[in-house]
């Protein structure tokens, strides 16, 4: 994206269990105030909770999906640089934790009718996967457990500078739930969540006095045209929106973003939801040749910045948008100059990569 189209980044808070990073609310505040005193009332963009029922009509604005928040990110830098919009905020407000009981949880979850879950028809696809990729059961188990391992390693160091707000999962997380999944590779999502980002045009940054910050080098989602995607695993699993999005990010980027991240100037945030999609990524779009390059590659690089849905835990339709906050803070912060945060919709059948970079004002 060239300059005179830049969306810029320059405002981006979570708080977690009504527990926030004060420093990063505060300077969100005080960019809102400076647009307020513009007479600048940014149009937001609202990522739906589970309390918004999965197959109800989606509003004006509105993003639903695991893959939600990316959705949002390029619809409003599509508004951004054709002049439509100067500054929109994506919000998320999800009392997953404390806002559901149980059984209301259960019942929003359970968006399939029938019997099976969604970790049922995870586990069909994980099979279908396999199946293409020539990978056996005892082959994916084990790439598993180094996922989960990689997730870990990073988590550590949060945990380490006390930045993680959750502990590790209890003993009893590591058992399967599945024939191929344990509890630890799967989404821990009881947790309240709220964030929202800030985007504005590169006028209105200026305007507000935004310092160096970060813009949307790229960003694109595809979606595979199907009425039931429970009936479209096999296309799914060949994983080839997933390596488009990718291509049409970097190329809006014009960057080989590959390698960027094996010259150690990338930050990645892979969907870590159920290991098939972290193994996907990685495979469809070339950081490793084959499956059986997948372990010694895990043992070198991090895959997160957040330590994953497994372990920052999940509020529903906003993982990414939690993604997003972390990796804009971080690379804000970081000697490195690009990041790539990954989102995943349904079963798969959306996929959405953004590539943040660096930039002056």
């Amino acid at each position: 994206m060239s300059d005179s189209q830049q969306v810029n980044i320059v405002g981006a808070y979570c708080a977690i269990n009504n527990s926030d990073n004060t420093e990063a609310k505060q300077a969100f505040d005080n960019q809102m105030e400076s647009l307020s005193q513009q007479g600048i009332v940014p149009l937001t963009f609202t990522i739906d909770p589970l309390s918004t029922p999965w197959f109800s009509d989606q509003q004006p604005h509105h993003f639903r999906s695991g893959c939600a928040p990316i959705m949002a990110l390029e619809h409003a830098v599509k508004l951004i640089q054709s002049g439509e919009a100067s500054a929109i905020i994506i919000s998320a407000d999800e009392p997953l934790k404390t806002g559901y009981s149980r059984e209301q949880r259960h019942e929003l979850m359970a968006i399939y009718e029938g019997d099976e879950s969604i970790l049922d028809w995870y586990n069909k696809l994980a099979l279908e996967f396999m199946n293409q990729q020539s990978i056996d059961k005892s082959a994916f188990i084990t790439l598993s457990k180094q996922f989960f391992s990689n997730y870990q390693g990073t988590y550590q160091h949060l945990i380490d500078s006390s930045k993680a707000h959750f502990g590790m999962p209890s003993e009893q997380w590591f058992n399967h739930v599945t024939s191929l999944f344990r509890g630890v590779d799967c989404a821990n999502p009881l947790v309240d969540f709220s964030g929202k980002l800030l985007l504005c045009n590169d006028d209105i940054s200026r305007l507000i006095g935004a310092k160096d910050s970060v813009c949307v080098a790229g960003v694109n989602c595809q979606e595979l045209s199907t009425a039931d995607e429970r009936q479209s695993l096999d296309k799914i699993a060949q994983y080839q929106h997933l390596q488009q999005a990718f291509t049409v990010a970097s190329t809006q980027a014009n960057v080989n973003f590959k390698l960027e991240f094996e010259h150690k100037n990338a930050l990645l945030e892979v969907y870590t939801c159920y290991p098939v999609v972290p193994m996907a990524f990685l495979l469809s779009n070339g950081f490793v040749s084959s499956a059986q390059a997948l372990l010694p590659w895990l043992e070198n690089n991090e895959i997160t910045v957040t330590g994953g849905m497994n372990l920052a835990r999940a509020p529903w339709n906003a993982p990414t948008l939690n993604a997003l906050i972390t990796m804009t803070q971080q690379l804000a912060n970081s000697d490195k100059q690009y990041g790539l945060v990954h989102g995943n919709g349904g079963l798969g059948y959306r996929q959405g990569v953004a590539i943040l970079s660096k930039t002056k004002l």
